[in-house]
């Protein structure tokens, strides 16, 4: 699992294929809320506002 900007959604999706050998779901964080989770404000690889889930 992704956390990550705008910038690097690109390099969390390659990241995801690599490793697990299939496609992600993408979720926009701005869009959903969870009732039990609160996603990180940071990107995974930047200190940048997090925009995307990567699962």
């Amino acid at each position: 699992m992704y956390v990550v900007c705008k910038e690097h959604i690109e390099k969390a999706l390659e990241e995801f294929v690599d490793e697990l050998e299939e496609a992600p779901d993408v979720v926009d964080l701005k869009e959903t809320e969870f009732s039990d989770w609160d996603p990180p404000a940071k990107c995974s690889y930047c200190e940048q506002h997090a925009e995307f889930l990567v699962v």
